[in-house]
């Protein structure tokens, strides 16, 4: 369904068409050193679109997992975790590299009926729009990019991207379900099945529906059985293994697997116990230990010069929640939410991103520094809407009425997650032994024990179990993560901040610095608790609970 091939050619031939967006654009107007549409061809501009949107996608995905403790958030506070110029970069790959490059590419493929190109330009276009309006709030849009003298767009509210959105996905599954004069030269998702396509188009409707609450049009489409039901249709973009000039590695893999051992981040340890306590099929796939101790757990000497927590004692707020602090067990080495410490020598002592999504080392206890190339090489992906994505949406919907109905869901979801897991890692890490891998009545009797924990707890109990098994399916994707602890405040019982007053939880984000400072009609927010449109919770800091 993927095509690696496709994607090296893609950059390759594309190259010149990406590196010309590369300048700053801080006021969205017409990029005069990019490709125009009497000079390009339109699979040029898909090209790059498609390439760009799934960076988009994963850079974001990664902040919203951080902040939900799939992934680690390198920062005490809140308020200073993520600051605007982080966002330069990506505000400026969204607007100019994939929005820009989509319309200039409409020109050319409405006049020569290239209905497939407007159909997947539609749809990531769409999905791009509603991610910038989920992360910051209003966004430009409706004289963003415009071919006039607009140099300073004016904010969209929320409300009326995502309508506009919606409309463009509706286009976009009308022209996948009509007919073409030409296909695109590359189709980095579903490689010319439009089918699967319509199945993602719906999809991402189902998630606009239940982030504004429109439970009757979410439940009408679920009626209809045309989104995503099944792995073999995710909607999913291919990262391949080649290390320079391009670089087509997934992007966290270029990161951590590195020559002098793991480089950037750190693993969650609220993720990472979660699952080891739990025995989830899972842990082998999603996390790999380059050791077997960790300083301070039980029975190991502390060590302040690899890890200076290992000498401190844990917050009262640990303490009274019985959190784990610091140190796991069995070489599980990774840091705590807001761990802000500085990077010791400890690249072939923590705990890597395994095999599943970014292709890193299968975990069959080898304990074996990792390096430049080892595992899967990098030819990971970055899940965007999954089959098991839907069936925790239905649980949530489910669980509206009465907290037992989501329990079908619930086993559902989990399963089909861990289905898609153990398929992904099979062969991917030449290296591993895979005979240690789950067998399936290890998967039985994990499925068995969260079914019978949901059925036997409270409604909190419940709400937090499908959290839990939520969050652990979206590793690699943390969009469906933030939108639901925004949305439902579980679960609970997550892991607190280091700090003990870590400021108000992040409802959206700062504007990025250029577009706050250049653009006349963007006033930077003066904190992180200004809602989106569809948030309608309570204020921070008294929600989310788990703040």
């Amino acid at each position: 369904m993927k095509n690696i091939f496709k994607y090296l050619r893609l950059v390759l031939i594309g190259g010149i068409l990406i590196t010309s967006c590369e300048t700053i654009e801080l006021d969205l107007a017409e990029n005069p050193n990019a490709l125009s549409p009497s000079q390009a061809d339109p699979d040029f501009f898909l090209n790059a679109a498609q390439v760009t949107f799934a960076r988009v996608a994963e850079t974001l995905g990664e902040i919203g997992a951080d902040v939900t403790r799939i992934e680690n958030m390198a920062s005490r506070n809140y308020p200073n975790a993520f600051s605007p110029a982080a966002f330069d970069l990506t505000w400026e790959r969204a607007y100019q590299e994939v929005i820009q490059n989509i319309r200039l590419m409409n020109v050319l493929a409405m006049e020569g009926d290239l209905n497939y190109h407007l159909a997947i330009g539609q749809m990531l276009e769409a999905y791009t729009l509603t991610l910038l309006v989920d992360y910051f709030g209003d966004v430009p849009f409706a004289d963003a990019l415009s071919q006039g003298e607009t140099l300073n767009p004016t904010l969209t509210p929320g409300a009326d991207v995502y309508a506009a959105a919606l409309g463009l996905i509706d286009q976009a599954i009308a022209n996948f379900g009509g007919d073409a004069a030409a296909e695109p030269q590359n189709d980095f998702y579903y490689d010319g099945d439009y089918d699967q396509w319509i199945l993602a188009c719906n999809t991402l409707k189902l998630r606009l529906y239940l982030n504004t609450g429109n439970i009757t049009a979410f439940n009408a489409l679920i009626a209809t059985g045309n989104y995503i039901q099944d792995s073999d249709d995710d909607f999913q973009f291919q990262w391949g293994t080649n290390a320079v000039q391009p670089d087509t590695r997934h992007p966290n893999y270029a990161q951590t697997y590195t020559t002098t051992g793991v480089g950037g981040e750190y693993q969650s340890i609220w993720l990472m116990n979660l699952m080891d306590t739990s025995d989830d099929p899972r842990t082998q796939y999603y996390f790999y230990r380059q050791t077997d101790e960790v300083p301070g757990a039980e029975g190991v000497p502390p060590n302040e010069e690899t890890l200076a927590c290992s000498l401190t004692t844990a917050p009262a707020q640990y303490v009274a929640g019985g959190f784990p602090f610091c140190a796991l067990p069995n070489g599980f080495w990774g840091r705590n939410h807001g761990n802000a410490e500085g990077i010791p020598p400890d690249g072939f002592l923590r705990v890597a991103p395994g095999v599943y999504p970014n292709a890193g080392n299968f975990d069959d206890s080898r304990l074996v520094g990792i390096g430049l190339g080892s595992g899967g090489g990098g030819a990971g992906i970055t899940p965007l809407l999954l089959s098991s994505t839907v069936e925790f949406w239905q649980a949530e919907i489910a669980m509206l009425g009465s907290t037992a109905a989501g329990q079908a869901f619930v086993t559902n979801g989990a399963s089909t997650s861990i289905a898609k897991v153990m398929a992904f890692g099979d062969g991917l890490d030449p290296a591993a032994d895979m005979s240690t891998a789950p067998m399936q009545s290890d998967v039985d009797a994990f499925v068995m024990a969260t079914e019978a924990a949901f059925m036997a707890g409270s409604d909190m109990e419940r709400w937090n179990i499908m959290a839990e098994q939520f969050f652990i399916s979206l590793k690699g994707n943390g969009h469906d993560a933030y939108n639901f602890y925004r949305r439902r405040g579980f679960p609970t019982d997550i892991e607190p901040a280091l700090e003990p007053d870590p400021g108000p939880f992040i409802r959206s984000h700062f504007y990025p610095a250029n577009a706050a400072t250049n653009n006349a009609n963007i006033t930077q927010k003066g904190d992180v608790t200004t809602q989106v449109f569809w948030d309608t919770n309570p204020a921070s800091p008294t929600f989310p609970v788990g703040n």
